[in-house]
């Protein structure tokens, strides 16, 4: 088991070289560009946009349905657990470059989702599919490649999906309500099989619910913790700056390994948490009710606004002003992320692990939702409608085993799946750019339009 897990940190070490920070941030920056800086009308159109229904268009679930299933698979533990990893491995500096990965990254959500819609197809009994598989095969001819695509993403989905999510949550219930880790594998286990034979409707309902909830929870336990540490935040900021660009230390151990030590950890982790250019979320995207492709596109990037521009830099100013302003906590020694974010939560009397708890939690499970809807499809682009039954079994099974496997190599894993499944996207995206500046030029200004381009119907 030792040797594999070395072998597995190998992989992981190689495939999150030069060349995929590259490819990853060059592809943010160049759809930056050709989408004319979308961000300034990702925060002013489509925020609003999230929350408006079109029952007169074709999708199967609501704009915010949509995102909401997005969110939940992207707001999970990468925001907390992951973070609390960068920082420890990565220095403080990770954090930066985490949140420039998530700045950058919206163009990048905002490409990949407006294709997911615009080649999105519908099968007979009126389920809607879409996502880089069906860009790929429909917009590039290249079927053979979105097959590789939603491999990578189906198997994908049983780690940064299922086991990192069902590790981290019962890791925190042991820790703090002394349940034991196997009984918590089976309680989530049969949550989760409750939700998912219920398909898209069934995730979508339960993740509108759960996101604004666990989201609200978690960022005003951050402000409480940041006004606690209100004296350091300017030295935190100061310090993360700086660390991202140059070796050196800091307060309470902190050590900044230098450029490429902050980057590889801080856009591994941007990626885990916002997903973007890894063509999962547009998946959901491709589900929604929606008058135009750009329309949803703008709404799926709010996604990764909310996420890593929001909630993860919170994150990452809570741990790093929290460990300059306490002593005894040397990061230097601590390289769990999960340990360095329940430090910085137990500055809050009583009630600072309860919030982490229920953070942790929530965002793991709302993950787990969907991460399954993500594989569902991809499983049904390659294997057919017959392969949905033993998925959902397998995803179940993995949930129930996941407590009693280690950690960090189903991190490593997960982080090379990640990266190759981002791959395929990532070509997709930058081939298809063209026909993306297209539609944006198109509806951009009348995002009211209807596209009335008929959904071609497969056989499934």
């Amino acid at each position: 088991m030792e040797k594999f897990s070395q072998l597995v940190t190998w992989v992981d070490g190689k495939v999150w070289g030069w060349g995929m920070i590259l490819l990853l941030l060059g592809t943010h920056l160049f759809m930056t560009v050709r989408t004319g800086f979308i961000q300034r009308k990702t925060i002013t159109k489509g925020i609003k946009l999230s929350v408006s229904k079109e029952p007169d268009a074709d999708g199967e679930v609501s704009q915010f349905g949509a995102l909401a299933t997005a969110l939940a698979s992207t707001i999970g533990t990468g925001n907390i657990i992951g973070v609390g990893t960068a920082v420890a491995l990565g220095g403080p500096g990770a954090v930066l470059w985490c949140w420039l990965t998530g700045v950058f990254g919206i163009a990048t959500k905002y490409s990949e989702s407006l294709m997911a819609v615009k080649y999105r197809v519908k099968t007979e009994d009126g389920r809607m599919q879409g996502g880089a598989m069906y860009a790929l095969e429909r917009g590039l001819h290249m079927r053979w490649l979105g097959l590789i695509f939603a491999v990578f993403a189906g198997f994908a989905s049983f780690g940064i999906g299922c086991a990192t999510q069902v590790n981290a949550i019962a890791t925190v219930c042991n820790e703090n309500l002394h349940i034991n880790k196997a009984v918590v594998g089976i309680i989530i286990g049969v949550l989760t099989a409750v939700v998912i034979f219920g398909g898209i409707k069934s995730i979508a309902r339960v993740c509108e619910r759960l996101v604004p909830f666990m989201a609200l929870f978690y960022v005003l336990g951050c402000i409480v913790i940041l006004g606690i540490n209100y004296d350091y935040i300017i030295p935190a900021i100061t310090t993360i700056c700086r660390l991202a660009f140059q070796p050196g230390a800091a307060a309470g151990g902190l050590v900044g390994s230098g450029i490429m030590m902050a980057m590889r950890y801080g856009v591994a982790r941007g990626l885990f948490s916002n997903e973007s250019g890894m063509g999962s979320a547009p998946i959901a995207a491709a589900a929604a009710q929606t008058r135009n492709p750009v329309r949803q596109a703008l709404v799926s990037s709010t996604g990764t606004f909310w996420d890593t521009v929001v909630v993860c830099l919170m994150t990452g100013l809570v741990l790093v002003s929290t460990i300059m302003k306490n002593p005894a906590i040397n990061a230097n020694e601590i390289t769990d992320g999960g340990v360095l974010t329940s430090l910085a939560f137990d500055q809050i009397p009583i009630i600072g692990p309860l919030i982490l708890v229920v953070g942790i939690v929530s965002f793991a499970f709302s993950t787990i939702l969907g991460w399954a809807y993500y594989g569902e499809r991809c499983v049904e682009y390659f294997a057919g409608k017959k392969g949905l039954i033993p998925y959902r079994v397998l995803y179940i099974a993995v949930a129930v085993i996941a407590p009693v496997v280690a950690l960090d190599v189903v991190w490593d894993i997960a982080d090379i799946l990640n990266a190759l499944m981002a791959i395929p996207n990532l070509i997709a995206v930058l081939l298809l750019s063209p026909v993306i500046v297209k539609e944006t030029k198109k509806y951009l200004d009348d995002l009211d339009a209807k596209d009335d381009t008929e959904i071609p119907v497969i056989k499934k």
